[in-house]
């Protein structure tokens, strides 16, 4: 079952110097110099390809204006450029903006991660965004280690072991045997990103990050803080850390939040269409005594449908179906396989869902029988007494949220967090026991975000919703406070990852301001309402309070995260009563 757990995952004053002056701030480093006779490589343009997405998507992208793709090299190590090593980088441009005074410079644009391929992100924001589109034009890239850049794969011989931690050991181990491994971080990305300016021709960059991309963004205006014009960090990990591990941490806890504040009192509120009830603690009563996360097909249904659709609240109808169709038709015979079509075909006759929700469900059965598919042959394997295996993966996403900084490495410690977890985070510690510790705990780095010089750190924008389950609102708050002079805009009520553009005046004319004149909002929080969900007229008002100051209080341990986390305690610790049992019965059809 751990192929289930892989799936987942104020400015201040100046201090005076003992002369009464500022000290001298430190300067850029100088990529164009530090590249060399890379600096004047002949960048071959032409006709763009984006394998990442859909035929139709790449289609329509394929119309923006100008848009062109090269793969650039550059240094393999930007530490040693000199050494004759480069590697590949593969970037998009646009040609949207306005030529003359209007014209802003270029915009690079980075969707997560770790490891997400960016080369369609640049004409993506031109269609997403006409208005700075015609301001700024637009670009994407592939990060190193990614996609149609230089790709980081690793290879390690599998042990001879079920235990999830000696296989994560054999793996950090094995990745870091590969000469690339130490080359792919965000570091060395975040030069890449400014000799991509260099090759341009720009003086500065703009930046749209999402997820992971707001790690990026911050470690580019952290070393480059002269080059960074307007950055916007949107659904934005802790960057006032050093490394990542903090971020990771309160993620699974949001997921537990998001699950039982916003998606179980969603489906209350519509009885009518999942009949499942009108009380979101009778419905997580009636899931846990279905199996929850604890059976297969509850990690499947999680693992494909629901956490999915907490990305895109859009398709909270689709995680809904899926939720209420295995509280009111568990398969109990077949493959785990069949099981899940019966649950799906279940699902699908849900009253109301639309052509997106099934597509959705279509994709998410696609990838859950994968996942079975996988399980099934991993299962078979740990059965055969054969020779050695070697299995080769795709490496970028652990390369880099390992060693951008050192994690925890006492396994006592993740061993206290998954306990942690299977108490105040029931819904997905199941999930996140089969995988053990996190790869990163096995991974030694000497790697360490920099921190921001108040003096010369630009001034930025950080857009964050309530109940994002990917990155939490307090890893949002964090970089908020942390980063000098940002400024954050806060969603109540809403729950997708990744916001600009979320098409209120409230958000976005904030950041179209930002990004057209680089002045921020004069409080340092602003306070918007979220969007009603599907099928909704109005915004209900779930989770935590907006407060008058625009910022969101909000517990990750919210009442009703913790009364559900006792229904949970009780049922596993058989203190159900019969008529609550029989209350709690999954209901006939």
């Amino acid at each position: 079952m751990a192929v289930i757990a892989g799936a987942f995952l104020a400015s201040g004053l100046v201090p005076a110097s003992s002369a009464g002056a500022a000290p001298a701030t430190k300067a850029d480093p100088d990529t164009a110099a530090l590249a060399g006779a890379l600096t004047k490589q002949e960048v071959a343009w032409g006709e763009c390809s984006f394998p990442s997405v859909a035929p139709a998507t790449e289609a329509a992208l394929k119309k923006v204006k100008g848009l062109a793709c090269a793969t650039v090299q550059v240094p393999r190590d930007w530490h040693d450029p000199r050494d004759g090593n480069t590697i590949g980088v593969r970037v998009s441009k646009t040609a949207t903006a306005y030529p003359g005074t209007g014209r802003q410079g270029i915009a690079l644009v980075n969707p997560g991660g770790p490891g997400g391929e960016g080369l369609p992100w640049g004409a993506a924001m031109a269609m997403r965004s006409p208005v700075l589109a015609s301001q700024y034009d637009f670009v994407g890239f592939d990060p190193r280690g990614v996609g149609l850049s230089t790709p980081l794969t690793c290879s390690y011989t599998v042990p001879d072991s079920t235990d999830q931690n000696v296989i994560s050991r054999a793996k950090a181990e094995g990745c870091l045997k590969n000469p690339l491994t130490k080359f792919i971080t965000t570091e060395q990305t975040a030069y890449d990103m400014d000799f991509i300016r260099v090759l341009l021709g720009e003086k500065k960059i703009s930046y749209i990050g999402y997820s992971y991309g707001t790690w990026l963004g911050t470690w580019y205006a952290t070393t480059f803080p002269g080059k960074a014009h307007r950055f916007l960090l949107d659904s934005s990990t802790d960057a006032s850390r050093s490394t990542l591990e903090k971020t990771w941490d309160l993620q699974p806890r949001s997921r537990d939040r998001q699950f039982q504040d916003a998606l179980l009192p969603y489906m209350a509120r519509n009885d009518a269409e999942y009949k499942a009830g009108t009380d979101p603690f009778e419905i997580r009563r009636d899931w846990e005594e279905a199996g929850g996360t604890r059976e297969f097909a509850g990690m499947l249904n999680a693992a494909w449908f629901i956490i999915p659709a907490m990305y895109d609240t859009r398709q909270y109808p689709s995680a809904a179906s899926m939720v209420a169709a295995l509280i009111k038709k568990p398969a109990t015979a077949g493959t785990d396989a069949e099981k899940l079509e019966q649950v799906v075909a279940e699902a699908l006759t849900t009253p109301g869902l639309t052509d997106a929700n099934k597509a959705f469900l279509a994709k998410g059965k696609k990838n859950a029988l994968e996942a079975i598919a996988k399980k099934n042959s991993v299962e078979r394997k740990a059965s055969y007494q054969g020779g050695a295996e070697v299995e080769t993966w795709d490496a970028a996403f652990e390369a880099i949220r390992c060693q951008d900084g050192q994690w925890n490495q006492n396994l006592r410690y993740w061993n206290y967090w998954q306990a942690d977890l299977t108490v105040n985070a029931p819904f997905i510690a199941p999930i996140m026991a089969q995988s053990g510790a996190p790869l990163c705990a096995f991974w030694p780095t000497a790697n360490a975000k920099p921190a921001p010089d108040q003096r010369t750190f630009p001034k930025l924008l950080v857009a964050q919703a309530e109940l994002d389950a990917a990155t939490p609102y307090e890893g949002g708050i964090a970089t908020a406070n942390g980063l000098p002079g940002a400024k954050m805009i806060s969603v109540d009520n809403e729950g997708s990852h990744g916001i600009f553009p979320y098409n209120t005046d409230c958000v976005d004319d904030p950041i179209v301001a930002y990004f057209q004149t680089g002045l921020t909002p004069n409080e340092k929080f602003t306070g918007c309402q979220g969007l009603p969900l599907p099928g909704e007229d109005t915004t209900v008002e779930v989770g935590g309070n907006l407060g008058h100051n625009g910022k969101i209080k909000i517990k990750m341990l919210t009442p009703q995260v913790r009364k559900a986390n006792e229904i949970v305690r009780e049922l596993l610790e058989g203190a159900v009563t019969p008529e609550a049992g029989e209350k709690g019965m999954p209901a006939s059809s």
